[in-house]
């Protein structure tokens, strides 16, 4: 996907030289990260069932230690990360991420007691959040405003190419090891670890970086040539103006003041809506949901490789309309099918329609998510922060995704349980309450919501930041 080589820029907009396609290569270097992150969330799905009836856990200890162990880390991870991103620089943070996720999927597939499993799963969760900051603000600040979109979503993309290997890999790894199937399949992991972490090493800093925490200028011009920027200068002075403006402000720049209001909310609610449509539920429980269903257990593992196919080909769709259409279209597009398909799944489960039904809404519901929340969070949250705060701004967008995140990972088990989950057999009332919380998210993206496709990060900080 080569980037636009124009030669002329409007307002608030930056071009990318002949040369861009360098661009494209360090941004998906650093967009790797986010397939880790996607194998790493979905691979437990395989292990779910064998864990529990390994070590007898209770409903609520597999709820809070097995599940949501590794979406705790994930909490940590995002809620700290910002000032390690913010201190250390991008790269080195990047590197450590698949340090973290190595040393998390060898410790996992090793382990011998679900309490020294929880702890390496807890190291994976800290990478996923740190990831989650560190690798769309580094690719934000990379970019071109025409480019940004897509190139941000690649790490959305690689989220999904992820989960789709992942739920690929569990299912091809059933049977392998016998009742140590699971091992291999969180094992397996560590590979795709290690190649990404030799490959971060080429990687150039970000030049926004350098000059907002170094106040390394000539370091930055020299990134940014070789980057592909025709228009160095220019891009280099609009830093400059946003830093200034930041330091003009004085005591005013606080993260969380009066200054950043606007900003604050719009982070704070893309995160906390993309939790409330139920994508992590349906994707950590997609065996066992399908189970529920009527499908055995091979054919339930099957068929999540049909929701991890969905979600790549329509992340593509969203891929190729995020810098087209736009930010704001895209979660109009996705809240009318998350609508849609959760009130379907509900009505499915509460009137027994079957599998083929069922199957047939949870894959337009994955749809919908892929082009519109799914392409949308990282890059909207990443582009709307000013340069001095975007490490915190995406720290603080991240943690809000993870907390829900987490929550739902940790009571969903007491709802989804057949013997003494509150809805028993019926967890339609579930899927009715996702579907009422993407209502909500329509009206706000209609009321709230502004257009950022096209603007460069300091345009945005003009208009966004009062």
């Amino acid at each position: 996907m080569q980037a636009p080589t124009n030669t002329t820029a409007l307002p608030g907009q930056h071009t990318a030289g002949p040369s861009s396609g360098n661009l494209l290569g360090i941004s998906l270097i650093a967009s790797l990260a986010g397939f880790i992150f996607g194998f790493d969330t979905v691979v437990i799905s395989g292990a779910n069932l064998p864990i529990k009836e390994l070590w007898h856990t209770s409903t609520w200890f597999h709820g809070v230690f097995i599940m949501s162990m590794a979406l705790w880390g994930t909490v940590v991870g995002a809620l700290f990360s910002g000032a390690p991103t913010k201190r250390y620089g991008r790269k080195k943070v990047l590197l450590w991420i698949g340090i973290l996720f190595t040393v998390s999927s060898v410790g996992s597939a090793l382990a011998q007691d679900p309490y020294t499993f929880s702890f390496f799963r807890f190291l994976g969760g800290l990478g996923i959040g740190v990831s989650s900051v560190a690798a769309p603000t580094y690719i934000s600040e990379i970019s071109t405003p025409a480019t940004r979109g897509r190139l941000v979503a690649m790490y959305q993309f690689n989220i999904v190419f992820g989960i789709f290997i992942a739920f690929l890999s569990n299912y091809f790894l059933k049977g392998v090891g016998g009742a140590n199937d699971w091992r291999w399949m969180l094992g397996i992991m560590a590979l795709p670890s290690l190649l990404y972490t030799i490959m971060v090493v080429s990687i150039p800093e970000s030049p926004r970086w350098l000059m907002a925490n170094r106040n390394d200028e000539a370091g930055a011009r020299k990134i940014l040539s070789k980057l592909g920027f025709n228009n160095v200068d220019e891009v280099i002075d609009s830093v400059k103006q946003s830093l200034q403006g930041e330091a003009a402000a004085g005591s005013n720049t606080g993260f969380f003041t009066a200054r950043y209001k606007t900003i604050l909310w719009l982070a704070f609610m893309v995160a906390f809506f993309n939790q409330w449509s139920g994508i992590n539920f349906i994707l950590y429980y997609a065996p066992e949901i399908l189970e529920r269903a009527g499908l055995a257990a091979k054919e339930s593992l099957l068929n999540s490789i049909a929701i991890g196919g969905t979600n790549l080909i329509f992340t593509f769709v969203g891929l190729y309309l995020i810098d087209r259409v736009g930010r704001k279209t895209l979660l109009i597009i996705g809240s009318i099918g998350y609508i849609v398909s959760l009130s379907m799944v509900a009505w499915s489960f509460y009137a027994s329609a079957g599998p083929g039904f069922l199957m047939t809404f949870l894959l337009m519901f994955i749809a919908s998510h892929a082009v519109g929340q799914g392409a949308v969070i990282w890059v909207f949250i990443a582009e709307i922060f000013p340069n001095k705060v975007r490490d915190t701004g995406q720290s603080f967008g991240a943690s809000v995704h993870w907390v829900f995140a987490a929550v739902i990972a940790l009571i969903v088990p007491v709802f989804l349980d057949k013997e003494k989950g509150v809805f028993g057999k019926d967890p339609w009332p579930i899927f009715a309450f996702f579907a009422f919380m993407m209502v909500l998210q329509l009206i706000w993206v209609l009321t709230q919501v502004p257009e950022t496709k096209g603007v460069s990060l300091e345009e945005l900080e003009k208009r966004l930041v009062k």
